[in-house]
């Protein structure tokens, strides 16, 4: 019996990121991998961790499928508390599901549209550019690099996956330091879905998601980019520990100084900050006005 297939997207983040630095992907890569495990009656077809939310496609029952998506966020979830000393990130954040039909392209549509998330936004120019999902995984005759989990020592895998749970001995543990999508990503399914590189290529071009885009100034340095940044200049230009240590005028210096080196809009400064998106904007407006 074919199963369902969903396009499930969690709400995006407005004054927060998922993500803050490298680690923190690696982390979230490996929780999928740790998923992937744990729920096999879930089937991963594609996926992308973008900065301040992640898109999946899925198949399953509609209850499996909100309960892989709920573990996941909060398995991630506790280790950004612990992490960062901070409230429970993911508390509050909802979760859209699309049924996808087979009958009329909605499964290539999906595909494509999370595939060219990282695109969109001006990160890469292919999907394959960005490691951070499964982008570079189908019609890829590349030999996988790395080694076989199995062959690390438990000490070792807790330490990466940062989680007691054991993986197929066969995962590959990428040279980068995470799980390989190809180690438990519907491969082969989806390449059945679109039948040849062309056709995929054909769906990626058209997606809706840079359709969406085009035309719109979107930002082109990644959020942990500018964030780095914001840690570096609240040292090096202000002589501050944090961006809580900051004065008023000191904050919209350093707001504005960030969007005219990184072109970072107000979305972007928001979300990097966590200051609401309509301060940042009074801010920038209070530096402009002096």
């Amino acid at each position: 019996m074919r199963k369902d297939y969903w396009l499930v997207t969690t709400e995006h983040l407005k004054d927060r990121l998922w993500f803050k630095d490298e680690e923190d992907f690696k982390v979230g890569m490996n929780y999928v991998a740790v998923m992937a495990a744990s729920m096999q009656e879930v089937e991963i077809l594609a996926f992308i961790l973008m900065s301040n939310h992640v898109h999946f496609v899925v198949g399953g029952t509609e209850i499996v499928v909100a309960e892989f998506i709920n573990r996941f966020k909060l398995l991630y979830s506790k280790y950004f508390t612990h992490k960062y000393s901070s409230k429970e990130l993911l508390r509050n954040n909802k979760a859209d599901f699309k049924l996808l039909d087979w009958r009329d392209e909605s499964m290539e549509r999906a595909i494509a549209y999370v595939q060219m998330n990282s695109v969109a936004a001006n990160i890469c120019l292919q999907p394959s550019g960005y490691p951070w999902g499964t982008g570079s995984i189908f019609f890829n005759k590349t030999a996988q690099t790395g080694v076989q989990i199995g062959s690390v020592s438990i000490r070792l895998q807790r330490k990466t996956l940062h989680s007691k749970t054991t993986l197929p001995p066969n995962y590959i543990l990428d040279e980068r330091g995470f799980i390989s999508p190809m180690s438990y990503a519907k491969i082969q399914l989806v390449e059945q879905i679109f039948r040849t590189p062309n056709r995929m290529n054909y769906f990626l071009q058209n997606s809706s998601r840079i359709r969406k885009s085009s035309g719109t100034a979107a930002p082109t340095f990644s959020d942990q980019v500018v964030l780095s940044a914001m840690l570096n200049l609240c040292t090096s230009v202000f002589h501050k520990s944090s961006l809580n240590s900051l004065d008023g005028m000191e904050l919209a210096q350093l707001l504005n100084q960030l969007r005219y080196r990184f072109s970072a809009d107000s979305k972007q400064l928001a979300r990097v900050t966590g200051i609401e998106q309509e301060r940042v904007l009074m801010l920038l407006d209070t530096f402009i006005q002096r």
